[in-house]
């Protein structure tokens, strides 16, 4: 390749010795590698030097000695065949239970019986001579009729006759399933959950016949029994709220139509839950309204069971603070823990340094994506493993990629002194020359590498805020001087490196992140107090507790006086039921703190109800926001004329559900990272240039910038520029070919087709039948 006018030989890195180890994570791998690395099926043993030829299920077998089929091994250690049973326990557990799934789905699935003259008509099975139709049930995958009059080689030859008969009436019925889903448009992972197996099970139980519901029963009756099924399915929060309080959360949604909604959702217990959207397009977003539409709220859920308001830190929600501490000056309002993390992360990515890096990283995968052939070089390279992985925020998307870029720097750099690469027709370009320096450019791998170190305490910060997985006040504060720490030592502790970073992180915790009730929480978390003792005689602690306590207990000065004077010095001294062993040895970060408090606090009572309810409060609503995709899906284009009542109890069925969804996912142990998106909006500005600025999530810093109000009527500049259109107005009008965004959205129609005109197209509307 010819660099800077002159001919340069291209340095070839030497090939890698071949991979004799499979990428399935598996735990036979720590005991074997392949013989050859072009045949997977033979694998030999560390120990022994045996060759099994059945793959890595056979060898794990092998080293196990748990299968007279299999040769053992004689020179396992007792780790490896300890680690090698817990694996086959393990995996037969995940499949027992997954049975047992499936049986409680169909068992949970009722449908009442036919009658003729009083008597329940029975199910016809497979192989039956009766005229009714066949009907197949669970059983007979593994149990079929056979005639007993039949020889063996015939009962064998029908036995064999009705397997492949149940597997093409399968296979039938999936066709026109199949069909409703190509022809439809429908996602292909809305056939994978627990609602489509119960509805499939429900047709199959009620047999030929069925007729399905009409778009009028589907929008009244039915609609209306499914929101107070999802709401019965919720009572057990109300003891919960009642116990540990709650938190309301808002944020506002503009629709299709232009109509303003307001979402208003409720946590507790480490849940998020939607409660209803309110219809704001009559008036703007100015703090009285906002402050009434929580103080409605309020009410409805009960003032003693709400224990604070969490919103952004827009000027018209600090404006509804005011009012609400002057109406309720029992209940908290906390800055949204989420927002003031991506604000953070904006700023240390906007320093020169970070801001270099990220660029060049961004020139990189625009190149690779935005040209075919780069693209499939890539993949091929990377073992089909793309570089860019979708985050729910720009700041989490930028450092989601530069995390995998890191992890697949060999792949890549390889890719770049491939032939193949060399030989495409754009390599002359200035791009691929950009391109290649860049990757190769030791310097800019020591770049990202910093870049990660100083993220990476933030972002482990943001999937505790948001992440849903445990109520994250209790461990905010505490987590974010952690996160100081690791931030100065990624600088090798020089203050004159860390000081500008530092600093925004401290501007944009300052009152936000660092009020009393942060700082109070952060003390009666014994995770952090047993551990550091010195917390105790800190001042700022002491102030913090002292103005949190007078807060909650208000004009109730003789529990004040009791829970200060009487019960918190038995907690700082470790006196009573806090000195055993057990309450001092909390230093696991899974534990729980309400938990603990709950165990340990019987002889503080007051104390120990204050402290629950703290400890159970989250930090974050990002929740809340999570209602603007459930939104778009319902309000598309076919459906933008559904009124705001219909479309509120559709969001509010299946927010919850998956709400209820996820908490039992969490339960099982089946964690998902919290940061990762299958949206590739917050992440355009790694695929085309200027994406960024078609990010959904924008996150302001008021504090940053003039958002001052109107003099006259006190509405938020912010506030009349969306309702005057100047969004649409200054919009960008970018080619449809590089926006992901857009390739999903419109339909392109070709020549040869007739375009429908809007009068054409059958809404679903709310019209009556």
């Amino acid at each position: 390749m010819d660099v800077d006018g002159g001919p340069k030989p291209v340095l070839v890195p030497e090939a890698p010795p071949p991979v004799l180890i499979g990428n399935s994570g598996d735990v036979g791998w720590e005991y074997g590698k392949y013989c050859d690395p072009t045949n997977k099926s033979k694998i030999k043993c560390n120990f022994c030097g045996h060759i099994s030829t059945g793959g890595i299920f056979r060898f794990k077998q092998h080293v196990a000695n748990m299968d007279n089929s299999v040769i053992g091994c004689n020179k396992a250690t007792p780790e490896a065949i300890a680690d090698c049973k817990n694996h086959f326990q393990c995996t037969e557990e995940t499949k027992s239970k997954k049975r047992q799934h499936e049986q409680d789905l169909r068992d949970d699935v009722h449908i009442t019986s036919a009658t003729s003259h009083g008597t329940a008509i029975e199910d016809v099975c497979v192989g039956s001579s009766s005229s009714e139709p066949n009907k197949l049930g669970p059983m007979d995958r593994y149990v079929h009729p056979i005639d007993g009059k039949s020889s063996k080689e015939e009962a064998l030859r029908q036995l064999s006759m009705n397997k492949a008969l149940f597997k093409e009436r399968v296979h039938e019925a999936s066709q026109y399933v199949a069909r409703w889903v190509y022809t439809h448009a429908i996602p292909f992972n809305a056939l994978d959950n627990d609602e489509f197996r119960k509805m499939c099970e429900a047709i199959g139980k009620f047999g030929p016949g069925y007729e399905p519901p009409s778009q009028y029963e589907l929008r009244e009756k039915l609609l209306s029994e499914e929101y107070a099924r999802t709401k019965s399915l919720l009572d057990d929060h109300e003891k919960q709220k009642m116990k540990l309080g709650c938190t309301i959360m808002t944020d506002a949604w503009t629709d299709m139509k232009r109509r303003s909604i307001m979402n208003l959702c409720m946590h507790c217990s480490g849940r998020t839950l939607f409660i209803r959207s309110e219809e704001t397009s009559n008036v703007s977003h100015t703090a009285e309204v906002i402050f009434e539409l929580l103080d409605k709220a309020i009410e409805e859920l009960g003032p003693a069971h709400v224990m604070q308001v969490c919103t952004d830190n827009a000027s018209n929600n600090m404006g509804a603070k005011k009012l609400l501490l002057e109406m309720r000056p029992k209940i908290f309002w906390s800055s949204c823990a989420t927002h003031t993390i991506n604000l953070m992360l904006q700023g240390i990515g906007n320093i020169k340094r970070f801001k270099t890096i990220v660029d060049q990283e961004k020139n990189v995968t625009i190149f690779i994506y935005v040209h075919h052939k780069t693209l499939a070089h890539m993949r091929k390279c990377t073992k089909r493993r793309d570089i860019i992985r979708l985050g729910v925020t720009r700041f989490a998307s930028n450092f989601l990629i530069l995390q995998s870029m890191v992890e697949k720097r060999v792949a890549l750099r390889a890719m770049v002194v491939d032939r193949a690469w060399e030989e495409m027709p754009i390599v002359k370009s200035k791009k691929v020359k950009d391109t290649t320096a860049t990757l190769m450019d030791a310097n800019f791998w020591k770049g990202v590498t910093i870049c990660i170190k100083v993220f990476e305490p933030l972002v482990i910060l943001l999937r505790l805020a948001d992440g849903d997985v445990k109520p994250s006040m209790a461990w905010l504060y505490g987590e974010m001087l952690k996160a100081k720490i690791k931030i100065k030592e990624a600088f090798g502790n020089q203050e004159k490196m860390y000081k500008e970073t530092i600093s925004i992180v401290e501007k944009k915790l300052k009152g936000r992140l660092d009020t009393p009730l942060h700082k109070t929480a952060y003390l009666l978390n014994p995770h952090y107090t047993y551990a550091n003792t010195d917390i105790f005689e800190d001042t700022d602690m002491t102030v913090a507790f002292m103005q949190c306590a007078e807060q909650y207990f208000g004009d109730d000065y003789a529990s004040l006086a009791h829970v200060v004077n009487d019960e918190m010095p038995l907690y700082e001294k470790m006196e009573g039921p806090f000195k055993k062993k057990l309450a001092t040895s909390c230093e696991r970060a899974d534990y729980n703190p309400v938990g603990w408090w709950k165990l340990y606090g019987t002889e503080v009572p007051k104390l120990q109800k204050m402290v629950m309810r703290i400890l159970s409060l989250t930090s974050s609503s990002s929740g809340c926001e999570r209602n603007w995709s459930i939104y778009e899906m319902n309000h598309t284009k076919r459906r933008n004329r559904l009124t705001t009542d219909r479309l509120n109890n559709m969001v509010y069925v299946q927010f919850n559900t998956r709400m209820m969804s996820k908490k039992q996912r969490l339960m099982d142990k089946k964690k998902a990272d919290s940061l990762l998106s299958s949206d590739a909006s917050e992440a355009q500005g790694w695929l085309f240039e200027g994406g960024d600025d078609h990010a959904l999530a924008v996150f302001r810093d008021e504090e940053d910038g003039d958002q001052g109000v109107h003099p006259a009527t006190g509405i938020p500049y912010d506030v009349l520029g969306e309702a005057m259109g100047t969004q649409d107005q200054l919009q960008l009008r970018r080619s449809a070919r590089v926006n992901m965004r857009d390739l999903e959205e419109e339909e392109f129609i070709s020549d040869k087709e007739d375009v429908l005109e809007e009068d054409d197209i059958e809404y679903e509307g709310d019209d009556e039948y």
